[in-house]
């Protein structure tokens, strides 16, 4: 069980680097690139798979503060859900928006990445207290 854990911080604090690389380098430059897709991406992929080791350790403990446990529950969906639409509609607009899109794209980052950090938050207090 040990591992597992290790396994899933590891994974879910890769995702919280490579999110926030993409998002704030994507905003210094002022523009939309392929590299910001790579760690939006990545980003993505690292927080699935954190999530899904997060929820084979839970299933296996005893839950004791059921609300915190459900908003973190809530709000780490949504924000996978959030970070997948957010990749999706940053290759649409890489590859089909305007010149307008891809500068204002940034903005869009900011409010997905802000969200994603409730859940990551949430987390760790819960990962503090058990």
């Amino acid at each position: 069980m040990r591992g597992l854990i290790i396994g899933a911080v590891v994974t879910i604090s890769m995702a919280l680097v490579f999110y926030t690389i993409g998002v704030w380098s994507e905003h210094r430059e002022g523009v939309l690139k392929k590299i910001h897709l790579l760690f939006f991406g990545s980003g993505l992929i690292f927080d699935s798979t954190g999530t899904f080791l997060m929820s084979v350790i839970s299933d296996n403990k005893a839950v004791t503060d059921l609300t915190t446990f459900y908003i973190h529950r809530f709000t780490g969906g949504l924000a996978i859900a959030l970070m997948l639409v957010h990749f999706l509609w940053a290759i649409y607009v890489l590859y089909k928006g305007s010149v307008k899109d891809k500068e204002n794209f940034h903005k869009l980052s900011v409010i997905v990445w802000l969200f994603w950090l409730i859940p990551y938050f949430v987390g760790m207090i819960i990962g503090m207290k058990g």
